[in-house]
């Protein structure tokens, strides 16, 4: 059908690098969404399905507005 070049070495670490970023704003919300009590466990439950479901959005919704919702356990 077409044919797609091989990428050079730069443009690997640009994606690799982008890859890292999304995962890790991700990971990182699941994990404070997990030691932050809500109040309640569907709060919590929502926040991390959220973060889960919808990877880099969710877990940036979650930094913006969901932290500050929820209290350190």
């Amino acid at each position: 059908m077409f044919e797609i070049p091989p990428l050079a070495p730069s443009q690997w670490i640009v994606i690799l690098g982008a890859v890292g970023v999304f995962a890790g704003i991700s990971l990182y919300a699941i994990w404070d969404a997990f030691h932050r009590d809500f109040g309640s466990s569907n709060a919590k439950f929502g926040w991390i399905q959220l973060a889960v479901m919808v990877p880099f959005f969710g877990g940036l919704a979650y930094l913006i507005f969901g932290r500050k919702k929820g209290r350190k356990l």
